[in-house]
């Protein structure tokens, strides 16, 4: 696992609220980073949820955040087990996420690659890119 900061950044928590929009739809959400410390590693959460998850549906974990004075990046796998959804039987899947956020224009890049499972069904496998606008959150 990779995890870097810059030394002035080390401690730091960076918020963002982010935008993205598809076809018709609009949603706005809010991105939370937060760097490694001695006792934890990097976080990240969207609207509260810690994306480093694991439950039956699976686990996504957060594999490395590096911070800097321009960049925001964050590495994340996910694997899905084998489904039955509506009768129709589906193999093991995985997601692999690459995000990339220039801070200074607060543009989000997304790089998401979906291999099998009901995902690859419904979204299409493959490497797909996305872009977002942020936000960075300032303190008063």
């Amino acid at each position: 696992m990779l995890i870097c900061a810059a030394p002035s950044l080390a401690a730091d928590t960076l918020v963002f609220t982010c935008e993205r929009s598809e076809n018709n739809y609009t949603e706005t959400y809010q991105l939370k980073v937060m760097t490694a410390s001695k006792n934890q590693k990097a976080k990240v959460f969207v609207d509260y949820r810690d994306l480093d998850r694991v439950s039956e549906l699976g686990q996504q974990a957060v594999m490395s955040v590096l911070i800097d004075e321009y960049t925001v990046l964050i590495s994340m796998e996910a694997q899905f087990p084998p489904e039955n959804f509506d009768g129709i039987q589906y193999g093991a899947g995985s997601v692999s996420t690459i995000i990339a956020i220039n801070r200074p224009t607060g543009q989000l890049r997304k790089l998401q690659t979906v291999k099998g499972g009901i995902l690859s069904a419904t979204l299409g496998e493959g490497t797909k890119i996305y872009q977002e606008q942020c936000t960075a959150f300032t303190k008063p």
